[in-house]
């Protein structure tokens, strides 16, 4: 597919994820729009991308009728990724917060399907995979798209609206012929990552030089982080093979129990610390691990960047980027707040 001088809207623009497929959509040459309210976006994820003029930002709420009618307006694509949302520190937290998604949802896919818009990307979650699927620790299972079905058991109030959301955008595709596809990410990590997700939390850690290093959980927990250029990857790929309204899931297949991710990082920081396991705070599923042969078959796309590299690459840009006195006031509300 040719994106160039393609009218993209990316709501959510400014985010983690969003910021870097905004990177590689201006590296496609598409005529780039975003919108984002900042509440946890940051201005400066897009400031290369303002200051030479290669993408048209706008600061507003998606949640009023009026502004997301007007942003989508004359847009080829939209990719979707405007949502409360954070860690498990904050979803298992801000339930009510993350209600708010299915608002956000319903308002942008009408919005689309009003303006004609030739199709709707819209970034979902492994939280809409059963919990009951993910509790077993004598059974690992990889996680296959047809998964998310009766009985449905999604993953707390954030997973539920994601799964409403994909059930929406489904139903469009289904009855009104709006192409879309929703991608499934599975544990994103990488630069601009906030603090109040695992990863980033335990290099903040390491930042501030923490002893006793704490690690949420057990420690057992299975998570298959995948670094940030591959989700990105995965999206912009999905959204040139699939337009039926289906689901996808973009993740790594390389597993990583959360004390070998604490113990990697104390090494590569070189910060000799001793490791506490907090079991009470949140920790959400046993284990979560995509498969991801369904994108692959269709596609081709294969995720490239190793855990042990996407991690050493995250925590230069995070010694290099952040300060030291800020991290170490601000933590504690980093680990549960956007």
């Amino acid at each position: 597919m040719d994106w160039a001088e393609r009218p993209i809207l990316v709501t959510g623009g400014a985010s983690f994820i969003g910021s870097h497929l905004v990177d590689a959509l201006v590296e496609k040459g598409a005529s780039i729009t975003v919108i984002d309210d900042l509440s946890s976006g940051q201005i400066g994820n897009l400031r290369q991308h303002l200051e030479s003029d290669r993408i048209r930002f706008i600061r507003n709420d998606i949640r009023c009728q009026d502004v997301i009618e007007a942003a989508v307006a004359g847009q080829s694509c939209v990719f979707h990724l405007a949502a409360d949302h954070g860690g498990r520190g904050y979803i298992e937290t801000h339930e009510a917060a993350c209600a708010a998604n299915l608002t956000i949802d319903g308002l942008v896919f009408k919005a689309c399907l009003d303006a004609g818009v030739g199709q709707v990307v819209y970034a979902s979650s492994g939280c809409v995979y059963p919990r009951t699927l993910q509790s077993n620790p004598n059974k690992i299972v990889n996680l296959t798209e047809d998964q998310v079905g009766p009985p449905f058991d999604a993953d707390g109030m954030y997973g539920w609206a994601k799964l409403m959301g994909e059930k929406v955008l489904a139903a469009y595709a289904r009855e009104y012929g709006l192409k879309a596809i929703s991608c499934r990410y599975f544990t994103a990590y990488g630069p601009r990552a906030a603090e109040n997700h695992a990863v980033m939390a335990m290099i903040a850690r390491a930042f501030i030089g923490q002893d006793p290093f704490e690690v949420w959980g057990t420690g057992e927990q299975i998570r298959n982080w995948t670094y940030v250029s591959d989700i990105v990857e995965g999206t912009i790929e999905a959204a040139e093979h699939v337009e039926t309204g289906e689901a996808v899931n973009v993740g790594t297949m390389e597993g990583t129990r959360v004390i070998d991710a604490a113990k990697l990082v104390l090494e590569y920081t070189a910060h000799d610390a001793t490791i506490v396991t907090r079991p009470e705070l949140p920790t959400g599923p046993y284990y979560r691990i995509a498969d991801n042969t369904k994108l692959t078959k269709l596609c081709g796309w294969q995720p490239k960047v190793m855990f042990a590299d996407g991690l050493a690459r995250t925590i230069d840009w995070y010694f290099s980027n952040k300060s030291a006195a800020h991290i170490r006031s601000e933590l504690p509300k980093l680990l549960l707040e956007r």
